[in-house]
């Protein structure tokens, strides 16, 4: 038996495993969150067992990745033992503005602070509104109402990178003030090689497919069934390992 299992576990595998740390950076990664450099400890402990780590994620049929900015997370495979969900369009859409704003020049400017406001503000600014709005409520005439539900989503989808390890809350919880992580650039990939990335992301933002109608109600329909699915298993996850 102790043969078989050193043939399963590596020696340096099994140090890992053993670290305290590990049942924490393990169910972090599993609920899809993202381990960057703000987390000394997490990261440092993938820095030191990465190889060893992602064979062991690999029996799961996921991956262990390292972005090129460094940030940790796991990319599930079509096979994958780990649950997962897909994140909304127009999730994906504010993630985009997040990285767009990781990349401006306000983030010096700002000490690296932003707001709930200044995302929903940027969101209306780099894509069209009428499209956003129609996200909220195929029938939207541009009301009021609808603009206040339109901004519910926004700070929901905020709400749910946050929890992925997107973004950092500065001061309370409910205080709307954060700094964004380099883990955002999960949305920016697009611009790692562009000769100018600000304005290469400006341009994802706007010509993103995430806020057509005819996308949104498929969305809108897979998410029903989702949930349905997550209800009937009684399963309560934030994030799948991987988006693409």
């Amino acid at each position: 038996m102790t043969d078989n299992l050193q043939d399963v576990i590596s020696p340096k595998l099994a140090v890992a495993i053993a670290n305290p740390i590990f049942p924490a950076v393990d169910s972090l990664l599993r609920s899809g969150r993202h381990i960057s450099t703000e987390h000394l400890d997490n990261h440092a402990f993938l820095m030191d067992f990465q190889n060893e780590l992602d064979g062991f994620y690999r029996r799961y049929n996921v991956e262990l990745i390292r972005a090129p900015e460094g940030f940790f997370y796991l990319r599930p495979k079509a096979t994958t033992l780990i649950v997962r969900s897909v994140l909304s369009e127009l999730e994906m859409l504010v993630g985009k503005v997040l990285c767009y704003l990781y990349l401006s020049p306000e983030r010096l400017a700002q000490q690296g602070i932003f707001s709930t406001q200044e995302v929903y503000d940027e969101l209306l600014n780099l894509a069209d509104e009428g499209k956003l709005l129609k996200a909220v409520n195929q029938r939207s005439s541009g009301s009021d109402l609808d603009k206040q539900k339109l901004a519910e989503k926004v700070r929901a989808a905020i709400g749910r990178l946050r929890r992925l390890g997107m973004i950092q809350t500065v001061g309370e919880q409910n205080s709307g003030k954060f700094t964004i992580s380099e883990s955002v650039f999960r949305f920016g990939a697009e611009v790692r090689s562009g000769d100018d990335p600000l304005e290469a992301q400006s341009r994802l933002i706007r010509d993103g497919e995430a806020a057509t109608p005819e996308s949104l109600a498929l969305e809108k329909q897979a998410q029903l069934v989702e949930n349905d699915t997550e209800s009937a298993d009684e399963i309560d996850e934030e994030f799948d390992g991987e988006q693409e």
